[in-house]
């Protein structure tokens, strides 16, 4: 909230009635503002305490003007102004700087009026915004009217002078301020403690004590010198591990448009280090540091403590029965989206373990939602962004937790081994920001209805899809994983990633084409032998390369994040070849559009798909790439068979067969249940992981990353989804579920002979 220029505003001349609201610490401080007040507003009161202010309010007329002032102290360098907010990297601070911005923050009393005498460009009196008495009474009734009138104008000259603050120290340090104050003050508040009070026969005062207690623990006490420390001391777990890369022609339009909405970033997330790699990006590219939202798990020390100082809540997985937590969070989120503060959380919930995206969450979602319905914020611009790494020291753990392994707990002792595992440099960090989309218009265009944040939530997705980079690692793992596990040359895996370059370069996707370019392979090669993902072979006549041993999920997490780029193009081949097989009479484009639509559903709860009209036109554009007169060669089943036969390009035994295979094992053990049996989830996803490994065994399924939990969680989604968990799905339901997916298992087997054909010419 500001002391802010509205309505019946006087200028704070010195002409008019005026007083001066002045915050000062120590003596030198108490002169400098007098000084200050003599010189631009002779004989004001200067009010320094909140009673003297009170007096002052209660003989002032509406016209009045109320000018809050401050003093700030300056570094000896400008430390707050590093890199030229046009994507040159900022050096980040050393330790001898946090020295002197601690020194310069509040230096020592017996220190200031030798500072302010000798080095006059160290301090300046900082000058809010002003605002009318009158101005200032007509807020107060309206947003705080419970609270007394010199402490509301007390709080709101301290917001007004940070935000003059921010001219002198740079936007990097925009921080809320006695949060905690504003929204148990708010009168729309207050009214909904007294409700849960009444709903839970609890005394008003208890329940605003409760609240009082929630927002201390979650509001994050921002401090400049916290940002800069936090990032001094947590650098270690981002900086030697990869070269940042950032597609600056994404980052100019939010520039323009954090004008005038608040943004809300929404990150993939793949490792630890997301939110520190963007908050990197964001200081270099002159955008004010985000408000991060993020699991409790990480507020051990030291993360915690700094963390929370540094812009970062740390909010509970679940809030269990708790009403005034919730409440807490929700109007938490809703101030500092009316205060114009940027936020930052992952969609996802957690981390991927598979690479391609999580289903989404919407808690978050909701409470954002909440507050535009109910008027409590502004529109607020939704950012997709995408952050991919070219190799993660972290992902072996996650693939050991899709094979079965239990989850390691984070703590101190984790932190020290993951600050030594990012010793070694891992490549690049690639980030993209997709096309950002108000919140308040995508509501408006799904309508009302239970489905209305999942919409948005998918939009969100396939914006974040849409948006990912290809890395050099998911194209090369994208070929080595589908030979069989057998070895490849350079020149053979070269020959493999090309088409998958040019397909990309079709959709005007973005690729790595000049990273596979020259020895560009020979290095990604390299970089995932060294991570033990690809062995080299070099006891023939040239070297080979094939997936290490027990290391297929790791692949697989390279590849999948990439994988959505083609999972249109599988769709259409997996449609062509039942157009070939359409029953005699049936028309074979009408065959493959019915493919296309039933592939869309079976694989709804894997990726991020369109509206039905919107796929309809991608789809149709992907068959033009496949070929530009496909309509006239389908028009019967064997111009569709000889259309799968030329293709030189396949691509969907590579990116379906895991995730069917993993269909595929759910519903098999679905079906052999007997009838009225209700499905346990996890029970049954214990059962399903022994299941795969069974069948992973015997080559009944072919990828170990298909043996996976969150595999056969998404599997379970879909046989939800389909009301086939219940105590009243039948026997014929789940067996027919296990046939539909048994015959995209067997179409995918014919692709893969057809694909094997083309390896085996590439071999030659």
């Amino acid at each position: 909230m500001a002391v802010g220029v509205e309505s019946g505003t006087v200028p704070a001349t010195g002409t008019g009635e005026v007083i001066v609201l002045a915050t000062a610490r120590t003596r030198a401080e108490h002169e400098l503002v007098a000084s200050w007040a003599a010189e631009h507003h002779p004989g004001a009161p200067v009010c320094l305490e909140e009673d003297a202010l009170a007096r002052a309010l209660e003989g002032a007329g509406p016209t009045t003007t109320v000018v809050p002032i401050r003093v700030t102290w300056l570094p000896p360098t400008r430390i707050a102004e590093r890199g030229d907010g046009a994507g040159t990297p900022a050096e980040r601070p050393k330790p001898s700087d946090l020295i002197a911005l601690l020194g310069h923050r509040a230096p020592l009393r017996f220190v200031q009026r030798r500072l302010a005498r000798t080095s006059p460009d160290r301090v300046q009196v900082v000058e809010g915004e002003a605002a009318s008495v009158g101005d200032l009474r007509e807020r107060h009734d309206d947003e705080a009217r419970e609270e007394p009138l010199a402490a509301y104008v007390r709080r709101a000259g301290v917001l007004a002078c940070e935000r003059a603050e921010r001219a002198v120290i740079g936007d990097h340090y925009t921080v809320p301020r006695l949060v905690v104050e504003q929204i148990v003050a708010s009168t729309g508040v207050r009214e909904r403690l007294r409700d849960l009070a009444r709903e839970h026969g609890r005394t008003f005062d208890d329940v605003l004590a409760d609240m009082r207690a929630r927002l201390g623990d979650l509001a994050a006490v921002q401090s400049p010198l916290a940002i800069d420390a936090f990032r001094t001391v947590f650098s270690p777990l981002h900086t030697p591990a990869w070269d940042v890369q950032v597609d600056s022609e994404t980052v100019e339009p939010l520039r323009e448009l954090n004008r005038t909405a608040p943004l809300v970033f929404l990150p993939t997330h793949r490792s630890y280090a997301d939110p520190l790699v963007l908050a990197e990006v964001l200081r270099d590219h002159d955008l004010p540091r985000n408000t991060v939202l993020g699991g409790n798990n990480m507020s051990f020390w030291p993360i915690g403590p700094l963390g929370k100082r540094a812009g970062v809540v740390f909010i509970r997985r679940t809030s269990g029965d708790d009403p005034v937590y919730r409440l807490a969070l929700r109007e938490y989120i809703a101030h500092l989206v009316a205060k114009r503060f940027n936020l930052e959380w992952y969609v996802e919930g957690g981390r991927s373990r598979t690479g391609k995206l999580r289903k989404p969450r919407l808690g978050l979602l909701n409470y954002l939602a909440g507050a535009l319905d109910d008027g409590r914020a502004p529109d607020v611009q939704l950012v997709p962004t995408s952050i991919v790494y070219d190799r993660l020291y972290e992902l072996d753990a996650m693939a050991a937790e899709q094979g079965g392994s239990e989850k390691s707990a984070e703590g101190l002792g984790w932190l020290a081994r993951y600050v030594r595992g990012q010793t070694r440099n891992n490549g690049n960090a690639r980030v993209r920001f997709g096309e950002p989309f108000s919140l308040r218009e995508a509501l408006a265009e799904v309508g009302e209805g239970p489905t209305r944040l999942e919409k948005v939530a998918f939009a969100i997705c396939d914006g974040i899809n849409r948006a990912t980079p290809a890395t050099p690692t998911a194209l090369v793992t994208f070929a080595l994983l589908g030979t069989g596990g057998r070895a490849l040359t350079l020149d053979q895996i070269r020959a493999s990633t090309l088409p998958l370059l040019d397909h990309l370069d079709r959709l005007e996707r973005p690729g790595p084409r000049d990273a596979l370019t020259g020895d560009g392979i020979e290095r990604t090669l390299e970089r995932l032998v060294t991570g033990e993902v690809v062995e080299r072979y070099d006891g023939g006549e040239e070297p080979v390369w094939s997936i290490r041993d027990g290391r297929h999920r790791v692949a697989a997490f390279y590849r999948n994040g990439a994988i959505h780029h083609f999972v249109n193009r599988a769709i259409v081949e997996l449609a062509l070849l039942a157009a070939s097989r359409a029953p005699s009479g049936t028309d074979p484009l009408d065959a493959a559009w019915a493919e296309a639509l039933a592939l869309r559903d079976l694989l709804k709860f894997e990726f991020f798909f369109p509206s039905k009209r919107r796929f309809a036109t991608e789809i149709e554009a992907e068959s033009a790439l496949v070929d530009p007169e496909w309509r006239e060669h389908v028009g019967d089943a064997d111009g569709a068979a000889r259309l799968l036969e030329r293709t030189r390009f396949l691509v969907a035994p590579r990116a379906l067969r895991s995730f069917v295979d993993a269909q595929w094992v759910v519903a098999t053990k679905l079906a052999a249940l007997p009838a009225g049996t209700e499905v346990d989830r996890t029970a049954f996803g214990e059962e399903c992981l022994g299941l795969g490994r069974q069948m992973l065994r015997q080559g009944r399924v072919v990828r170990p990353d298909s043996v996976s939990t969150e595999l056969y969680a998404s599997a379970l989604d879909l046989a939800d989804n389909r009301g086939l968990l219940g105590a009243d799905a039948s026997a014929e339901a789940r067996t027919a579920f296990r046939d539909e997916i048994g015959d995209v298992r067997d179409r995918l087997v014919e692709l893969a002979h057809v694909e094997d054909r083309v390896t085996e010419e590439l071999l030659a």
